[in-house]
C-alpha cells in the first residue's frame, strides 16, 4: 500500500529554520512528481512547492521563494523541505503529496496520494 509519511515539524520562532521530510513507500518513487502542500485553520489546501521526478525542475509558491527548498533523494525514497527565514503565515498542517503526472500542478486535487501532515508552528 502506498504510504506517505512527514516528519520533522514542530515549534520555531520567527525567522528561524526547519526541515521537513517524507519518506514514501508502496510505488516507484522515481516516476512520481513530489510536493508540499499547507494547510492553516480554516483556510484550503495551498500548495507550496513541487520537485519532478528527476529533480530537475522546481516549482515554488511565491510566498516562499527564496526561503524554502524543495528536494529529493530518490535512493531514500523521501523528499524534503527546507524551511528558513520562517514566518507566521508560515503555521499550517505542512502535506507531502506524489503525482505521477509530469506538470508540477498547484491543484490539490490533481495530486494522486497524501501523508497525514506534520504540524508547523512560528512563533512570533
Amino acid at each position: 500500500q502506498v504510504q506517505l509519511v512527514e516528519s520533522g515539524g514542530g515549534l520555531v520562532q520567527a525567522g528561524g529554520s526547519l526541515r521537513l521530510s517524507c519518506a514514501a513507500s508502496g510505488f516507484t518513487f522515481s516516476t512520481y512528481a513530489m510536493g508540499w502542500f499547507h494547510q492553516a485553520p480554516g483556510k484550503e489546501r495551498e500548495f507550496v512547492a513541487a520537485i519532478s521526478q528527476n529533480g530537475a525542475r522546481t516549482n515554488y509558491a511565491d510566498s516562499v521563494k527564496g526561503r524554502f527548498t524543495i528536494y529529493r533523494d530518490n535512493a531514500k525514497n523521501t523528499i524534503y523541505l527546507q524551511m528558513n527565514s520562517l514566518k507566521s503565515d508560515d503555521t499550517a498542517v505542512y502535506y507531502c503529496a506524489a503525482d505521477s503526472s509530469i506538470f508540477l500542478s498547484r491543484a490539490p486535487k490533481t495530486w494522486d496520494y497524501w501523508g497525514q501532515g506534520t504540524q508547523v508552528t512560528v512563533s512570533s
